[in-house]
């Protein structure tokens, strides 16, 4: 359904072993919502819920959504750092469906 590379894998572990509140839960990745640059990915540590899609990325269990894993499947999520920062990148070939060109609603699309 959804790929990590192992350097996801192991920022996200960075993270959490950096964080109290994440012990004991599991990743989860959402679409957050769509804006004019197409999809926006949510990222938190959280309990499994029903309904949820359980996929397992190395030692990392990742929780999906049912609303979230249409558009998520076939996706890999990567963690990059260059010159123009440091974050989670989704390459997920479902993007091209949503994402369209700003028609000056006077949103953030810029």
């Amino acid at each position: 359904m959804i790929t990590l590379t192992e350097k996801a894998i192991s920022k996200v572990a960075e993270f959490a072993s950096n964080m109290p509140e994440a012990d004991g839960k599991d990743l989860r990745i959402f679409i957050q919502g769509v804006g004019c640059s197409g999809l926006q990915y949510g990222f938190t540590f959280d309990d499994t819920r029903d309904g949820d899609t359980l996929v397992e990325a190395g030692n990392l269990r990742v929780l999906i959504d049912a609303q979230s894993a249409p558009y998520l499947t076939g996706s890999t999520v990567d963690f990059v750092e260059d010159e123009r920062g440091a974050g989670f990148t989704v390459d997920n070939p479902n993007a091209a469906m949503f994402a369209s060109s700003c028609d000056g609603c006077g949103g953030s699309c810029g």
